[in-house]
């Protein structure tokens, strides 16, 4: 992280700062000319606010939301885990062992009774008995593993509230 985006502070956003982001949060694909359109601004100011925002970091990157389903990944599984003991060297190698599984999609450091809370997708519950055996099983350190599965979605979002 360099110096400008360390030292950034959310006074640096105007009302149309927060209006452009809340407009490419809904929809990353827009162009500069229609969101100037939106926020009453020519387009010049427009694409310059955003350079801005891109540069000091605030706006990190632009994606495609896939639709999971409609890929075959059907199952959607929350695990927290326990480690066994909590060193530095072992917390290292646990994020870098699970930031390496494909199917972990989020990882958060939490505090409470768990250490961590992993959001995993797959296929159905045969690959996640086969996920939990040969891929967190292979993770030393994890003194415990509890799951919640996911049965309907109910709200998703991307977005951060403006």
């Amino acid at each position: 992280m360099d110096f400008e985006k360390e030292n950034f502070s959310v006074s640096n956003l105007d009302g149309i700062d927060l209006k452009l982001l809340e407009i490419l949060q809904e929809d990353g694909k827009i162009t500069t000319k229609e969101i100037a359109k939106r926020v009453h601004l020519s387009p010049t100011p427009v694409y310059e606010r955003i350079k801005r925002m891109e540069k000091e970091g605030i706006i990190k990157k632009y994606a495609a939301i896939v639709d999971a389903d409609k890929l075959g990944k059907s199952l959607t599984v929350f695990c927290n885990i326990t480690l066994k003991e909590h060193t530095k060297e072992i917390g290292h190698q646990f994020v870098k062992e699970i930031t390496s599984l494909k199917e972990v999609a989020e990882c958060y450091n939490i505090s409470g009774d768990y250490d961590f809370l992993l959001k995993i997708i797959v296929e159905d519950m045969k690959h996640y008995q086969k996920f939990v055996i040969d891929d967190l099983g292979s993770i030393k350190n994890i003194g415990s593993a509890h799951s919640t599965f996911v049965m309907g979605i109910i709200k998703n979002t991307y977005a951060i509230p403006l």
